[in-house]
């Protein structure tokens, strides 16, 4: 007896000393959201920041790590974190999104939120996900393989964040407040950055450029971000080829171009080589858009490239697609493939357990008494999938559904559009292009295979779409333009090597198919990663129930979850 209490006496020491341990592996980031003062474009404002930095600080781990990351909101509005492309097993409830999955951290309020890493490796990032505050509080996410592991591609001598941004002279809020109220479009943003520098085509930007010195013979990775709010980007050094090995925190079949071209949301991990004479080579980024009648901010950031030891001489300047280029944009864009290896297969789900066909299309309401109405012909613009156009709940969608508290959301997000007509016509009647208003999810059994068809529609204006998947990453199985065949393009899909994304551009009047297993239990938003277009609700909630075993199920929620 004596000798079986000393023994589990043993035991329990053994595993508090083991949990202790644990515990203490896990690193800590403190996140303080805060005003800092900020000068570009010869004019100086308030802009909100991470820790006073713009961008913010780059986040290192290791794939399987989880971190925890302490926000204390010093500013002056509202805030969520949203950690995108980390999938969070199971812990829907740090992963960011307002009135979604959590509601906002108040000023004056803090939240320490757990970032569960799993499988992902490669360039992710994080940023805001309350209105339009990720304009200036974003950074980078590097994601090792484990310690131990190895590059699937030979390793590079350093690595260097490219972050590609958007600016304006005006206070964002102030931007999104006006145009919510307007009814119109936004006002364009006056500049691009990189790595939150406009360079040298802009007015009293070119001493602060940002310059990357790199040695004759070495090789980069450029780990690039789009965190640009509402424009698809061209990206490209001159004279230099980019490799990508990665997109999205997954690992691709090597594909090498003088250009990328990077919707927001979207990461890329690009080898440069330094194999050119020694002296300054311009980086640039430029849009793509293809919108009719859309306005849009038509400048160039750039950045420099410089050799060690250089002489000073003009720098080259590379050559960009043009802003209206669709071939190169999307040929670009499909070109990806997954890479396949013993040491990190995949499965692409085959067979289908639910299809969702879901259209993706900018909208508008009539003008109502007292309202202000500048979008085309005098309505209010709008957007909407399946012509649900997104409202946001009082509370939290996953406070909600984990409380079982009635009325706060619908469970009938219709699994196809609810008017079947020619949606890439050039003449749609107006009636087609008012939307219903709405709080619907689509529910989602665990471990069942899904499809999701998003169709682009031409209603008011035909655009691309930057869907983002929240809790997943999916597979690109096929695309095409036109209407979506639900016999014919299916025989087109690439099930052997499609690319792995979380955030996949839906091309102007065209269509796009993915495919995911429904293994993360939990609330997971769905949406447009033009901020606009969230704005006037682009977007819907995927809620995948929990299963039967204890893995199966969302852990329980932390205790200082932001009150609504």
């Amino acid at each position: 007896m004596f000798f079986k209490y000393h023994y589990c006496i043993l035991l329990i020491l053994i595993l508090a000393a083991s949990i202790c341990i644990k515990a203490s592996e896990i690193r800590r980031y403190r996140f303080v959201v805060r005003e800092a003062l900020y000068e570009r474009l010869c004019e100086k404002k308030w802009i909100l920041t991470v820790n006073g930095k713009f961008p913010g600080q780059t986040l290192k781990v290791h794939a399987g790590e989880t971190i925890v990351v302490d926000v204390l909101n010093k500013g002056n509005y509202n805030i969520t974190l949203h950690w995108h492309g980390v999938k969070q097993p199971r812990n829907p409830w740090t992963d960011g999104p307002a009135y979604v999955t959590q509601c906002p951290i108040r000023p004056g309020s803090r939240f320490s939120q757990k970032v569960i890493f799993s499988k992902e490796e490669g360039t992710l990032w994080w940023h805001a996900h309350s209105d339009w505050s990720r304009a200036t509080v974003h950074g980078a996410i590097v994601v090792r393989p484990k310690p131990g592991g190895t590059y699937p591609f030979p390793k590079p001598d350093k690595e260097v964040p490219i972050i590609l941004g958007e600016w304006w002279r005006e206070d964002v809020m102030k931007v999104m407040e006006e145009f919510v109220a307007s009814g119109g479009q936004p006002r364009d943003s006056n500049a691009y950055t990189i790595n939150g520098q406009p360079g040298d085509l802009y007015p009293c930007s070119s001493p602060n450029r940002f310059v990357m010195k790199v040695d004759r013979g070495k090789t980069y990775l450029l780990r690039i971000v789009n965190a640009a709010m509402n424009e698809i980007l061209f990206f490209g050094v001159a004279c230099h080829a980019l490799t990508l090995v990665a997109t999205d925190g997954c690992y691709t079949t090597p594909l090498t171009k003088d250009y990328v071209a990077i919707s927001p949301g979207q990461t890329m991990d690009c080898l440069l080589r330094a194999d050119q004479a020694p002296g300054q080579y311009y980086m640039a980024t430029q849009p793509y858009t293809n919108g009719f009648g859309i306005t849009f901010d038509n400048t160039t950031a750039t950045a420099v490239l410089q050799y060690s030891r250089a002489r000073p001489a003009p720098a080259e300047f590379p050559k960009l697609p043009l802003p209206n280029d669709t071939s190169a944009a999307l040929n670009y864009t499909f070109s990806i493939k997954s890479l396949m290896s013993k040491l990190r297969p995949f499965i692409v789900p085959r067979k289908i357990d639910k299809q969702i066909i879901t259209t993706v299309s900018v909208n508008a309401f009539p003008c109502g008494p007292g309202e202000t109405c500048v979008g085309r012909n005098g309505t209010r613009l709008a957007a909407a999938m399946n012509n649900v156009s997104f409202v946001a709940p009082p509370i939290d969608i996953l406070e909600a559904y984990f409380y079982q508290i009635s009325g706060i959301f619908s469970k009938k997000f219709p699994l196809s559009p609810p008017f079947v007509f020619n949606y890439t016509s050039n003449f749609i009647p107006f009636e087609l292009q008012i939307p219903k208003k709405g709080t619907k999810v689509a529910m989602l059994r665990y471990n069942s295979n899904i499809e999701v068809v998003f169709q682009g529609t031409n209603q008011v204006v035909g655009l691309d779409h930057p869907m983002h998947l929240h809790g997943f990453s999916f597979f690109v199985v096929g695309w095409g333009f036109g209407n979506f065949d639900p016999i014919k393009d299916p025989l087109r899909y690439n099930i052997a090597d499609p690319q792995k994304r979380n955030t996949v551009i839906v091309p102007k009047n065209g269509w796009v198919a993915i495919r995911f297993t429904a293994d993360n239990p939990g609330v997971w938003f769905l949406h447009c990663h033009f901020e606009r277009h969230t704005t006037w609700g682009m977007e819907t909630v995927f809620i995948v129930r929990s299963g039967r075993g204890a893995e199966e199920r969302v852990l329980p929620p932390p205790p200082d979850m932001p009150p609504c």
